[in-house]
């Protein structure tokens, strides 16, 4: 069975829908036969590189709010999480261009390196409220995920995987993705949003049951 998740590393709910999905992954009895895809799909493709925006500036320009509610949507979007077992620090967060971000798990896929290296980024950012931006923060974190330095180094400083990225996108909106989490189940099922483990996980089942159904005589 094939998962693709459309998500975007500073999304906070792709990580929470990251978490919930992986939990109903555990409780899936055929779980061991998933293979799971993390696709690219960046909610600002025109954010400048090399410079970064307060988060709460984004979230109140976006949505029509002041600075003070999108701090608390921030606050609220950590009680949230920790429901889910994360641990969030949005305070003073800022965001910038994730195509770096993207291609490098791109590369990551080709190592099978992928779901390690989507994580540290999320917890990265998040947890830890450090750059998922700049070169040299990108190059440890992906290190520290499994990847070879020489390797990160050579993919960052090039455009290599670019092409993918954009691919990805526009598979996304081929299938009427509009936002992430997005997950897409042997392109026959979608789940869109941070849906609760129960939900996914009634979905695996129904597309494994589907998949094996006894031919009609």
């Amino acid at each position: 069975m094939q998962v693709e998740i459309w998500s975007d590393v500073v999304c906070p709910w792709c990580y929470l829908g990251k978490r919930r999905f992986e939990h109903a992954l555990g409780e899936f009895e055929h779980g061991g036969d998933v293979d799971v895809t993390y696709r690219s799909f960046e909610l600002d493709p025109t954010a400048p590189t090399g410079r970064t925006t307060p988060t709460t500036e984004l979230l109140a320009s976006r949505y029509g709010m002041t600075v003070e509610q999108a701090a608390e949507a921030q606050m609220q979007m950590e009680q949230r999480a920790v429901e889910d077992g994360l641990e969030f620090h949005l305070g003073g967060l800022a965001s910038g261009n994730t195509r770096d971000a993207h291609r490098l798990a791109h590369l990551a896929k080709e190592r099978n390196r992928q779901d390690e290296l989507v994580e540290r980024l999320h917890r990265a950012y998040f947890t830890e409220q450090a750059s998922v931006f700049d070169h040299d923060s990108l190059t440890e974190l992906a290190t520290e995920a499994g990847l070879e330095r020489d390797e990160v180094r050579r993919v960052l400083a090039d455009d290599e995987y670019t092409d993918e990225v954009a691919e990805d996108e526009a598979t996304a909106r081929s299938l009427g993705a509009t936002g992430v989490p997005f997950f897409v189940v042997d392109r026959r099922y979608g789940i869109s949003g941070a849906q609760p483990a129960e939900a996914v996980l009634e979905v695996l089942e129904r597309a494994w049951a589907d998949d094996h159904l006894e031919p009609s005589t």
